[in-house]
């Protein structure tokens, strides 16, 4: 009978007057010598019986006793008060564990700004400035300044497919990895190469990081290693220059070696430009087919080297004006790391 009335979504009651009836209902109603029967559905949304999620069920043995139409009323309307506390004690969980997770959320989020780099201020002849938001809580881009073993500046930004918890994950080992073999290796092509062994060790494929890295020596000259991601670009007197060489993804192709994919010289007043592609993607919501886009990005950066803008002033206008254009309900990660050489 539960089983019938769970299926179902319907009440049933019944009056046994003989064992043949009793065989009729069911095997264990003969068994167990029942004689009145009765099974109500309590509904999982506390309203109907559409989604049944159990059963209020009563019997009796007593040859006196018989379930009534009235009997079956007054226990429905018990089922369904019992399948309104349920469906309350259920949302009231529900809340609590929403809350931990925003808690959690949060904490993320305050976890990953803090690995964020500071920004360089004592850097001759180079004026630098870094700038994310996450599309979530956390995001699954990143940047960073980094003192390499020769002595250059290395500036960083990542990309890790998707975003939220997960890649947010990803993010912070691939930045840490970078980082320290930076640091150590008198090699950044080689530093890349690990870190690509690491993921393709681990990943198996299914997670896979964009980098790009720029490193920067006192004379202004610049060494490009790219691993898959958009490439810079580079502000000049009158042009604009984006380096288009790059090598695979970290993550994607185990034992690729890394090699630098381009060379440039930051002059005077130059600018350059490293970037997630949550900048270019940007999308409007008056005109849900049109996004932000490259265009939009290089004639801000020719105006701003024009005027002599900081790297911190072109870094806050070009984040400005993309979160403007996607009035603020931005689908993907931005990043950007802007330098110039005054």
């Amino acid at each position: 009978w539960p089983a019938w009335v769970l299926d179902t979504g319907a009440p049933k009651l019944a009056t046994v007057g003989s064992d043949t009836a009793a065989l009729e209902l069911g095997q264990s109603v003969y068994d167990l010598k029942l004689r009145a029967v009765m099974c109500v559905p309590l509904s999982s949304s506390g309203q109907g019986t559409d989604s049944a999620r159990g059963v209020l069920y009563v019997d009796s043995r007593a040859a006196t006793r018989q379930f009534e139409a009235r009997d079956l009323g007054l226990f429905a309307a018990l089922a369904q008060h019992i399948s309104i506390a349920l469906a309350n004690a259920k949302l009231h969980l529900d809340s609590l564990e929403k809350a931990r997770l925003e808690q959690s959320l949060e904490l993320a989020s305050a976890i990953q700004g803090g690995l964020m780099p500071p920004i360089p201020r004592d850097i001759v002849n180079l004026n630098v400035h870094g700038w994310y938001r996450p599309a979530e809580r956390t995001s699954g881009d990143f940047y960073d300044f980094v003192r390499t073993k020769d002595g250059r500046l290395a500036l960083i930004v990542g990309d890790v497919a998707g975003h939220g918890i997960g890649p947010a994950l990803v993010t912070a080992s691939v930045q840490a990895s970078l980082r320290s073999y930076l640091r150590v290796l008198g090699d950044p092509c080689a530093a890349m190469g690990l870190v690509n062994q690491d993921l393709c060790e681990r990943s198996e494929g299914n997670m896979f990081v964009t980098v790009v890295l720029a490193l920067l020596a006192a004379d202004g000259s610049i060494e490009i290693i790219n691993a898959g991601h958009h490439p810079l670009i580079l502000a000049r007197q009158g042009s604009i220059e984006m380096p288009s060489g790059h090598g695979p993804a970290l993550g994607l192709v185990d034992g690729h070696v890394f090699e630098v994919d381009a060379r440039l010289n930051l002059a005077a007043g130059d600018l350059v430009l490293l970037f997630s592609d949550g900048l270019t993607e940007a999308r409007s919501t008056a005109k849900p087919d049109e996004l932000f886009g490259l265009e939009r990005v290089k004639q801000q950066l020719v105006v701003a080297r024009e005027r002599g803008d900081s790297a911190e002033k072109v870094a806050l206008a070009l984040a400005q004006a993309a979160l403007e254009f996607a009035s603020s309900n931005h689908e993907d990660d931005i990043t950007l790391v802007v330098a110039r050489r005054p």
